[in-house]
């Protein structure tokens, strides 16, 4: 007897009607994944995506928080083989995403940080709890941006906020997020899920034919620009920079804290 795989409790889906859901992490390490999860929510999203009675796709975080990224603890000690493996994990997922053919929208609490901020730049729709921050603080990782990250931050925000956002690590509180056009919408946290169940709810009452098309439209304006940012000659990180900034990172968040955020 073949074993059946443990659910991995990183990634959890749900259905509801038209509408599906994904909720990432587990609620600890402020919801950052590892590689390997990276590599299942693309396959998730790509099932999902095969499904022609879904209409809407819903990616939130566990608990009180998005997702702060990869899992630093995951590259502890890894070789260069491995760290380019995981970064390419994510920009699959991220792609599966934005390939989706329905319209996909992010719920964000807490923070969007680096591969998070990604993750919800790569849906449709973000809305975010007026709480709620987001960026691309990995520069101080050694991180190397590639020209895929910076493009979505420049489709949607211009290349003004990218380099702010890429240059100085900081990251944009949700009023500061839709004045610059990184998020569509900032609620009360207390409102969001019900903002993100209207939204939901709008879009799956269309015609579907039309919202596909409109999703495939929208993808074709913005072809150009993605198959530039898809050559990447560049490695993913800077080593050794990258791995005394791991080291450095994790032994300090251990010393204060108990859920080191990701990159």
């Amino acid at each position: 007897m073949t074993p059946v795989p443990a659910p991995d409790p990183a990634l959890r889906t749900s259905r509801s009607g038209p509408v599906a859901e994904i909720r990432i992490g587990d609620g600890s390490r402020r919801n950052a994944l590892p590689g390997r999860a990276w590599a299942r929510l693309a396959r998730e999203v790509g099932e999902l995506g095969e499904d022609r009675s879904l209409r809407v796709l819903v990616i939130r975080g566990q608990g009180d928080t998005f997702c702060a990224g990869s899992n630093m603890t995951d590259w502890v000690d890894a070789d260069t083989g491995y760290v380019e493996e995981s970064f390419a994990h994510m920009e699959t997922a991220f792609t599966a995403i934005e390939d989706c053919p329905v319209p996909v929208i992010a719920e964000i609490r807490g923070v969007a940080a680096g591969a998070g901020c990604q993750l919800a730049l790569a849906c449709d729709l973000r809305l975010m709890a007026d709480g709620a921050r987001i960026g691309m603080p990995i520069a101080r990782l050694g991180i190397l941006a590639s020209p895929a990250f910076a493009a979505r931050l420049v489709a949607l925000a211009g290349p003004a906020a990218a380099r702010e956002l890429l240059y100085t690590g900081r990251l944009f509180d949700a009023r500061t997020a839709v004045a610059r056009g990184l998020a569509e919408d900032s609620v009360p946290e207390e409102q969001l899920a019900a903002r993100t169940r209207d939204l939901a709810t709008a879009i799956a009452g269309q015609p579907p034919a039309a919202i596909r098309a409109a999703k495939l439209a929208v993808a074709a304006a913005l072809a150009p620009q993605r198959q530039a940012a898809a050559v990447n000659p560049r490695p993913a990180v800077a080593r050794p920079d990258f791995d005394r900034a791991i080291t450095t990172f994790l032994g300090q968040r251990s010393a204060t804290a108990p859920a080191p955020p990701a990159a």
